[in-house]
């Protein structure tokens, strides 16, 4: 039936259905964002009353819970934000959708806190303050509590505002803050801030290094022979059993620690045999997919699919093996100030502080992920798989290395400074392209000068943008957690 056959009473009764059916649309459009904080909240009430039940009746058993619940926040934070530059480049090559993205992270995020996680973290993040000046235990669980929060709203809000900022990082500027209003400028360990503030430049410098020269070498033998094919068949299979060294040399250092005592020399050696066998193993594997391929770009990308997806799932595991021990390091720090009526340098982190770290992780990044993972994963500049691909192994290598040389970095400056690396080495080949061929052209065809730089390959607003935030980072923290260290010592004072 017609609507000009239709009674008036149906037709009147039609648009109102219409006008409800919009605004049920626009409610729920509304309230999606609710969710989030809804169960975000939920999450960190759960974590307080979990700390209730785990500390019992103590004198301190208040400072406890609610630096349980800062906890909790930090840990929702650090999903939202960090677990991005693992995530970002698979999502962005199209190798993972982000449902698929989000379910890997969330396991292995998870997996790698609870397995490989550190069981002693120091209580002085990175040794930045004297734990002799804060040696009082009042006195340190206000200056843990206040870098705990103070870490977690800057987290926060530089994921509002779009920029992915280092957890670790905010947490040291939220412990130096608070060791300054506690204790004096003279409390802290300057030299080690000095070289904390380097890795701002060297982090970022050393991720974008060598992911250029990972995606140089594939151009060089592999996407620029005549038979792409047959050089992907011999050099894919290497660049997987350097991938697999890399992250058996990383997760030795990090997770085998905890049960034998492992210097570089021997992880390299375990990464090195790693190595080998999965190259082996990739051999026959890469010929069979290969195996009738056209000889096209679009081929390569099938072949560096899989590994991209396998690399990302290992940088979440590290990511969770390394960095929840920094998130709920000052909660672990205050549970044993107060249950042991003393401040130590180092502290043993219990299960319950870390089961809070990696479901934290999890919530945060299933709630609040998806942003900053298209931000790293497209926004930027765009990625294929062999560019995500030159990302992560560029991630795993330059841990090491830094590792080696003893040089403190941050994995979320390395990471995205590998996409940034990839993203202006692309700008540079493809200038140089387009130059060799204009100059082969008469004057009044070749590209204008203003149209040449209109054509950049990587975003300049989100470049400035991340790194104006890494700058603040420490900064902002520290502002802030000096802030609640005063008002804290005002209200219990």
């Amino acid at each position: 039936m017609s609507d000009t056959s239709k009674p008036d009473q149906w037709r009147t009764l039609d648009k109102d259905l219409n006008r409800l059916s919009r605004v049920e649309y626009a409610t729920m459009h509304v309230s999606r964002p609710l969710v989030g904080v809804g169960v975000s909240l939920a999450f960190i009430l759960l974590a307080a009353l979990a700390a209730m039940v785990m500390i019992g009746q103590t004198p301190g058993m208040l400072f406890v819970v609610a630096a349980a619940g800062f906890g909790a926040y930090m840990a929702l934070n650090i999903g939202a934000n960090d677990v991005a530059n693992n995530m970002g480049p698979a999502v962005g090559a199209n190798a993972l959708s982000m449902v698929g993205a989000i379910a890997i992270a969330a396991i292995c995020e998870t997996a790698g806190a609870l397995i490989a996680g550190g069981d002693v973290v120091s209580t002085i993040s990175k040794g930045i303050v004297d734990p002799e000046r804060v040696a009082d235990t009042q006195v340190f669980t206000w200056a843990m509590m206040s870098a705990l929060l103070a870490a977690a709203i800057w987290v926060n809000i530089a994921t509002w505002l779009g920029a992915p900022v280092s957890t670790t990082h905010s947490v040291v500027g939220g412990v130096l803050g608070a060791g300054v209003a506690a204790a004096g400028l003279s409390a802290v360990k300057w030299p080690m801030m000095g070289a904390i503030a380097a890795s701002w430049v060297i982090s970022p410098l050393m991720g974008g290094v060598i992911a250029a020269m990972i995606l140089a070498f594939i151009k060089w033998r592999i996407i620029y022979v005549e038979d792409k094919i047959a050089a992907a068949r011999v050099w894919v299979p290497v660049l997987i059993g350097l991938m697999a060294g890399a992250f058996a040399t990383y997760l030795a250092l990090k997770g085998l620690s905890r049960v034998v005592s492992i210097g570089m020399g021997h992880a390299l050696v375990i990464g090195l045999a790693v190595g080998l066998v999965c190259h082996l193993l990739a051999i026959p594997a890469i010929r069979r997919q290969a195996r009738g391929m056209e000889n096209r770009n679009k081929s390569l990308k099938t072949l560096f699919a899989f590994p991209l997806v396998v690399s990302a799932a290992l940088l979440s595991f590290a990511h969770g093996a390394n960095d929840v021990a920094n998130a709920v390091g000052p909660l672990a720090a205050i549970v044993h100030a107060q249950q042991e009526g003393a401040v130590s340098g180092q502290v043993s982190i219990p299960v319950w502080v870390m089961v809070i770290g990696a479901f934290g992780i999890s919530f945060g990044l299933v709630l609040f992920g998806p942003k900053l993972i298209r931000l790293v994963g497209s926004q930027i500049t765009k990625l294929n798989p062999m560019r995500a691909y030159c990302v992560a192994l560029s991630a795993a290598v330059t841990v090491i290395v830094a590792s080696w040389l003893g040089l403190p970095v941050s994995s979320t400056h390395i990471a995205v400074g590998a996409v940034f690396g990839v993203g202006f080495f692309r700008e540079w080949h493809a200038e140089r392209r387009v130059r060799a061929i204009t100059q082969a052209r008469p004057p009044a065809k070749r590209l204008p000068e203003a149209e040449r730089r209109r054509r950049k390959l990587v975003r300049r607003s989100h470049f400035m943008t991340v790194v104006a935030a890494w700058v603040v980072t420490v900064p902002a923290a520290a502002l802030l957690s000096g802030l609640f260290f005063l008002a804290l010592s005002a209200l219990l004072g």
